[in-house]
């Protein structure tokens, strides 16, 4: 038994957009109609699925257990419609963070053009996470602590958090400790899970920055900012890794002084893991990270 497409995209687009006003705008639809539509679905499975009142519409348990398996099908007929649409096949949509997209996977993406050239591949980049429901994306990398239920995760590569700096900075001020680093101007990426107290309270936890004088909400922004000799920059060696190979950054102490982490996952639905796309490119990623890990350190 097969519900009607009209009605189960109605019940989806009001428990997305938990109003049955919205959901009849996105769909082109009155308020009248969409409700019809949910009436009809509820009366055919027998069940309430949104509880109304007041302060909006909510799902019911048996609305929630249905929207599971609801969503991720029409996400799935709506990206193979998309594709077939557009004359697409063996397609690949990636999503990521911005600044590893900009400093990690596009100076390397070319390796895996050339590696599957039968694979149509699709980059995009933002700071929200992909929701695999709409069908649009296969695989996200995503920055953060791995707390995504439901959802297939792959740590993407470790990562070493350095303060570093410009040949001409370190010139300039003689840094040999943490307590010089407390008077040099510091640079932080406002995204970044480690931030200049945790490299403190590890090294130097009597001293404390008292102010940073640069802050940017991009990875990006602030290896640059060091490039130009604005700072000292906490960052990833993964992400700053083109400019510690020219010289253009060098760590600011030869004996270490940094803080391990692993930020980045590759994150996706387990129906998408199964591709042989997504098997692809992860295989790919895992042999560029490990490749990418050897020359960082």
């Amino acid at each position: 038994m097969i519900p009607p497409l009209t009605s189960l995209m109605a019940f989806e687009a009001i428990a997305r957009r938990k109003s049955f006003n919205l959901a009849a705008a996105e769909l082109h639809l009155t308020p009248s109609a969409i409700s019809h539509q949910v009436a009809r679905l509820e009366k055919l499975l027998g069940l309430r699925l949104f509880e109304r009142s007041t302060k909006g519409v909510e799902l019911t348990p048996a609305g929630q257990s249905y929207l599971k398996r609801v969503a991720g099908a029409l996400g799935a007929i709506n990206a193979a419609t998309d594709d077939l649409r557009h004359g697409v096949e063996n397609s690949l949509h990636i999503h990521s963070s911005p600044s590893f997209a900009s400093l990690w996977l596009m100076p390397r993406i070319g390796r895996f053009a050339k590696l599957h050239p039968d694979i149509s591949l699709g980059l995009s980049a933002s700071p929200d996470f992909s929701d695999f429901e709409i069908g649009q994306v296969d695989l996200d990398i995503r920055c953060g602590v791995p707390a995504w239920p439901d959802l297939e995760i792959e740590p993407v590569l470790a990562e070493r958090i350095i303060p570093m700096a410009s040949p001409d900075f370190l010139a300039l001020h003689r840094i040999e400790g943490p307590a010089d680093l407390v008077q040099s101007p510091l640079i932080q990426s406002r995204g970044s899970l480690l931030q200049w107290p945790e490299w403190f309270a590890k090294y130097a936890p009597e001293l404390r920055p008292e102010r940073i004088a640069l802050r940017f909400d991009r990875a990006m922004m602030s290896i640059e900012a060091a490039v130009q000799g604005l700072g000292v920059v906490f960052e990833s060696d993964a992400f700053a890794a083109e400019h510690l190979q020219s010289g253009r950054l060098q760590p600011v102490f030869r004996t270490g002084l940094v803080l391990d982490l692993t930020q980045h996952f590759a994150v996706c639905p387990a129906r998408n893991k199964s591709r042989p796309e997504v098997i692809s490119f992860l295989q790919w990623l895992r042999d560029e990270a490990a490749q990418a890990s050897q020359t960082t350190r």
